[in-house]
Order: C-alpha cells, then structure tokens, then sequence
C-alpha cells in the first residue's frame, strides 16, 4: 500500500492516481518516462510511445496494477474485455491473455467498458469469476459509472482507470 501525499487516502501498491482525490502519485519526468512495446509474436514489435504520451492520446487507459503496463484506447467508446480462446466464435475487443488473463480468472468475454454521452461506464458481462469496482463486487448486465483513479477487477486481474480529462 502507498499513502497519497495530499489527502492521505492509501491505495494499492503501483497506482498511478489518487482514487479519492485524483493526485498523480508517482513522478513521471519526461527524459525517464518508461518505453512499452508490444511484443505479441504475430504483429512483432510495435513502435514504443512514452507512457504520458499513451495516456494523453487516449480517452481511458488502463494500468493493469501487477505488471505496470498501461493500456491505452482511443480508436473506440465501446470495448468487451476478457481473454481469446481458439474455439471461441467472438473475440473481445481487448485480448488480456498477454497478461495471464486465464490464471487471474478472466472469463472470455468478461466485462464492457463505454463512454455514454460523456460518462464512462462498466459493465459485467456474466463472467465466472466477477467484476469488481473498488472491491466490490457488480451485478452482472448492470452499467456502473466509472470515475478517474477507481480500480477495476476481472476476476485477480486489477487494473486503474485513468480518465482523460
């Protein structure tokens, strides 16, 4: 656990912002922003972007709390979120497998993030093991408002919404 250093809220280790009071918590300075690259073996390396610039470009990321890495959207308002399977017909629009989706409980097609006329929203879609919103547990086929810093879990999987602003 971390303590933020302006409202004293404690957060899970890795978080990037305050969920209570929005606060960045680690210092990020451009010359030592850290490179991510996606190393999927069918695509190949894809051209790395500084973390800040990630999350600038898109309307949510996602900073998954076990590895660090930031997931960012911004091509869509809607995307599912769950693991690929080779006999599954529809795949999510976010594939987790790369980050031991199976083994954190991460049901195929588990969960749906969307932005409704400017609220974003997540929904679980049935899974197997749950979705939960700052510990709590969601009803499934239930839309609930997600804000800027709230952790989100896919089963074991935890990962911090970090809302463009």
């Amino acid at each position: 656990m971390i303590t933020c250093p302006n409202c004293k809220h404690p957060e899970p280790a890795g978080a990037i912002f305050c969920s209570e009071c929005g606060m960045q918590l680690l210092e990020i300075e451009p010359k030592k922003t850290q490179q991510i690259v996606d190393e999927t073996p069918d695509s190949g390396p894809a051209p790395a972007r500084p973390v800040q610039q990630q999350i600038q470009d898109a309307w949510i990321s996602l900073h998954l709390l076990d590895s660090g890495q930031v997931l960012s959207i911004n091509d869509r308002t809607e995307f599912t979120l769950g693991r690929s399977s080779e006999s599954q017909p529809i795949m999510p629009d976010i594939d987790l497998n790369p980050y031991r989706a199976y083994d954190h409980g991460v049901s195929r097609l588990h969960a749906v993030i969307k932005s409704v006329n400017g609220q974003t929203i997540v929904m679980d879609l049935g899974s197997s093991n749950g979705t939960y919103l700052n510990g709590a547990r969601l009803a499934p086929n239930v839309p609930n408002p997600l804000r800027h810093g709230d952790v989100i879990a896919l089963g074991k999987l935890k990962m911090q919404v970090i809302l463009s602003l």
